[in-house]
Formats: structure tokens, C-alpha cells, sequence
């Protein structure tokens, strides 16, 4: 990809999307935005990609909003017309992965300084690691706004009265990597300089179980979290039924009865 605020790599089913306005502490640009979108739609739709992994350049992972590049209404601009797309209509969604749609799992390490809607990967993604360096916080109110879907989204995984701490003390107070993993806000934090080498390790982890299982078990995670508990079961059932059907789903037993490691086809 032709791409100048990110970069993006495949490598052994993995695509590595790296936030890259180090200047900037990558502050989330409209440019960055659109790029960011398509990556994702890239590795999505792309055969040989079977996980993502999301980082950040410099000393942040990403600063939130670039203020610098926000209209003085505060309005978001999209290049269609207003309100012609179910997306206008949504909260804004900024860099968030698409994380209630797509299949594949996002694994996002976090080199450094997370703030406002650099928090919508922590929230969203499906592992979460940090570098010893990572700090995170939200300023939206310190600087005379509501903190919205990143604080509502933050109060769905942290305590409420930690999520509210974070919210009211604005860019006054910051977690840093240990407490957000006493918290449960991260699973890991690694030394800083094998963060990428580390998330790169988790991620051949997951690909050696069967992807279709994997994106299932993750669709049924996700999903379920919106649903009754009844109701989740019965659809995380529907989700095994159906990968049951798939050539994979043979191979695996197949592969355990003849003490072997298996050969995943995505199919």
C-alpha cells in the first residue's frame, strides 16, 4: 500500500499496521484516518493475512484527534455528502479498527503514549500488550470536551469508578503500564524494545490454531458481549456448527490421531 501516515507490511499471515506521524506523537489526521481504513479493509480481504497487529512509531502509540486538523465547528468531514452513509449516522469511529465486523484478530502493542482516541485500540483490540514506556490517559475534558465512545467504551472493560478517574482527571492524572495491567487494561507489558518482537511472537501463537475457528471463537466472543447470555450461546453454537462443515475441521483430529502438527487450509 501506497500509504504516507502508516505503514504497512505482511509477513507470515500477519499485517503489521505501524501509526507513523512520530512529529505528530501519531495524532489521528483525516489522511491517517483513510488510510488506516483502508489497511484494514486490506488485510481483511487479503488470503495470506490471518492476524493484525496495530503499533505505533516514536515515543507515542497515538495522541488521540490531531487538534491541529479539527474544523473549528468540531463537525467530523466526510467526503460524502452529509449523512449519505450509515457511518455519518454512527458515533465516530476515527482509527478504530473495524471490530464488529471483520473476522480476522487485532493485536495491538502499545510502544508509548495512549490518550484520548488511541484508547480505541485498547478498548477494541482482541489481545492487548504494552512496552514498559506505555502511559494512557484520556484530556478530553481538560480541554472543554466530552469524552464520548472512548470513556463509554472504557467503562465497559475497567471498573466503573476507575473508567469515571480516568475520565474527570483529564490529562492531570495517567495509568502507566504496570497499573493498566493490574487494572486489566493490558495483558502483558514487555521491555520496550522487544514490544513489536514480542507482539509478532503472540501472533504465531494464534496462527498456529485453525483461523477459521479462531474467527469464529472471536466472532462469538465479541458479538456475544452485546447479547443476553442465553442468546450468545445459542449463537456461539450457530458459529461451530458452521466451521464443523470446513476441511479444517478434519484436518485438526485428524492430525491429533496421527500425532502430527496439522495443516491449516482456511477452508
Amino acid at each position: 500500500m501506497d500509504c504516507e501516515t502508516i505503514r504497512y507490511e505482511v509477513r507470515d499471515r500477519v499485517a503489521t499496521i505501524t501509526l507513523d506521524r512520530p512529529d505528530r506523537l501519531n495524532a489521528l489526521s483525516p489522511a491517517m484516518i483513510q488510510e488506516l481504513r483502508r489497511a484494514y479493509a486490506a488485510a481483511e480481504a487479503d488470503e495470506d493475512v490471518w492476524v493484525l497487529v496495530v503499533t505505533g512509531s516514536g515515543r507515542a502509540f497515538c495522541a488521540g484527534a490531531d487538534v491541529t486538523e479539527i474544523p473549528a465547528d468540531g463537525r467530523v468531514v466526510y467526503p460524502e455528502p452529509y449523512l449519505a452513509t450509515i457511518e455519518q449516522w454512527e458515533a465516530p469511529q476515527e482509527g478504530t479498527p473495524p471490530f464488529r465486523t471483520m473476522t480476522k484478530p487485532v493485536i495491538v502493542a502499545v510502544n508509548g503514549l495512549c490518550c484520548g482516541a488511541g484508547l480505541d485500540w485498547v478498548t477494541t483490540g482482541d489481545i492487548v500488550i504494552a512496552s514498559e514506556r506505555a502511559e494512557f490517559f484520556d484530556p478530553h475534558v481538560s480541554i472543554g470536551l466530552v469524552s464520548g465512545r472512548e470513556m463509554v467504551r472504557l467503562a465497559r472493560v475497567l471498573p466503573t469508578n476507575v473508567a469515571m478517574r480516568l475520565a474527570l482527571t483529564g490529562r492531570h492524572e495517567r495509568v502507566d503500564a504496570r497499573r493498566a495491567y493490574e487494572l486489566g487494561l493490558v495483558s502483558e507489558v514487555v521491555e520496550h524494545d522487544r514490544l513489536l518482537i514480542r507482539a509478532h511472537e503472540i501472533a504465531a501463537i494464534v496462527n498456529r490454531n485453525a483461523p477459521l475457528a479462531v474467527r469464529g471463537t472471536r466472532l462469538a466472543i465479541r458479538r456475544g458481549l452485546d447479547l443476553p447470555l442465553h442468546e450468545a450461546e445459542i449463537m456461539a453454537e450457530a458459529f461451530r456448527e458452521r466451521v464443523l462443515r470446513t476441511e479444517d475441521a478434519k484436518e485438526g483430529p485428524r492430525a491429533f490421531v496421527e500425532k502430527r502438527d496439522p495443516v491449516w487450509r482456511c477452508r
